[in-house]
């Protein structure tokens, strides 16, 4: 009974103070616990370029839902970095409401700055790997309607069964793009470049002739002067010529200007050579765009001495220091590629 007893208030001292160390023993390494568990992370402390690709993301998709699709995550993900880089650098950067989404004027100074360092970043990691490196992910390119349509496909195919790893997105426009704010590699550009900032490539040129549908002409003779061609009526490409037109002797150099007074103008070489095959008018057109039609006689070439002045093709894109591989390629495979195209069509022609 008195070692039963004994042993009762013993243990139960001895619990008593178990229980403390065992409390005291816990709050220790639940401290040290705390004291040495990563923080969650700051925005400082975030991958600056991973946030910057995000932004850059969800501005080209125009959502942050689509932007979560194309980077492989969810929409709260994608916020979150957005609301990190906000934070990082004390700057609003979108203004959203539940159907728009507007870039503030940091928000457009951020991405055209975030686009530019992160191709400078990709063409650097690729052209650090030499001759390993292997051209992949999408080019946007800029051509015009017509050309891109017909004399540029070849070209485009050709580059792209070389390098099977690249996609393109083959934009039709015949406006100067924006390189920038558009998301544009590079343009092929039909005339003159104007834009001091860009590097412009002359690939090659286009020679340009006077053609008529023979209704246009009736009985009389085919005129072989500008001259003759004052009185007939005109059709007008508003892109290169309006009102109006030099011709240059192709052996002499004489060069004549004329005025004209158009029937009809556009801005569409289609829609010029279309009109022209319906005899409302003289055009002046790329000469590749006419050569069946002047083949099957369906229009006629009218002065055939005197041209008018050829137009440069140029291969145009933003300055920076490094250009991703498939950039570098493509340039390379249209400089091969595109003055063969031109010319072949050109000799045919002549042929």
């Amino acid at each position: 009974m008195y070692a039963s007893t004994e042993w009762r208030a013993w243990y139960t001292e001895y619990g008593k103070h178990r229980s403390s160390a065992v409390v005291a023993c816990n709050a220790r390494w639940l401290y040290r616990r705390r004291m040495t568990r990563p923080a969650p992370p700051s925005p400082s402390s975030l991958d600056p370029i991973g946030l910057l690709q995000t932004f850059v993301r969800i501005v080209e998709a125009g959502s942050l839902s689509a932007a979560a699709t194309l980077l492989g995550t969810t929409q709260p993900t994608v916020s979150r970095r957005l609301q990190a880089l906000e934070r990082s650098l004390g700057l609003p950067l979108l203004q959203r409401t539940t159907h728009t989404m507007k870039l503030t004027e940091d928000g457009e100074r951020c991405f055209e700055r975030a686009k530019a360092l992160l191709a400078s970043l990709e063409a650097f990691a690729s052209d650090m790997r030499g001759d390993r490196d292997q051209p992949d992910g999408t080019l946007r390119v800029v051509v015009p309607h017509a050309f891109g349509q017909h004399q540029l496909v070849k070209p485009l195919a050709d580059y792209l069964r070389r390098y099977p790893r690249v996609s393109v997105e083959w934009l039709l426009h015949d406006r100067q793009p924006n390189f920038i704010a558009d998301g544009i590699d590079c343009a092929i550009l039909v005339g003159a470049v104007a834009d001091p900032a860009v590097v412009a490539i002359r690939l090659t040129e286009v020679p340009r002739i006077v053609a008529a549908a023979p209704s246009v002409l009736g009985r009389g003779a085919r005129p072989a002067h500008p001259s003759d061609l004052a009185d007939l009526p005109w059709l007008a490409l508003r892109t290169y010529y309006r009102d109006t037109i030099a011709l240059t002797h192709a052996s002499g150099g004489e060069r004549v200007e004329l005025a004209i007074r158009p029937r009809m103008s556009t801005d569409s070489l289609y829609a010029l050579r279309s009109a022209a095959l319906m005899g409302l008018g003289v055009c002046v057109a790329s000469s590749w765009l006419l050569t069946d039609d002047l083949a099957q006689k369906r229009l006629l070439h009218l002065a055939p001495s005197w041209q008018a002045d050829p137009l440069p093709v140029h291969l145009v894109y933003p300055q920076a220091r490094f250009y991703p591989a498939r950039l570098r390629r493509f340039i390379e495979a249209m400089r091969e590629s595109v003055p063969a195209v031109v010319d072949g069509a050109a000799a045919a022609r002549r042929g």
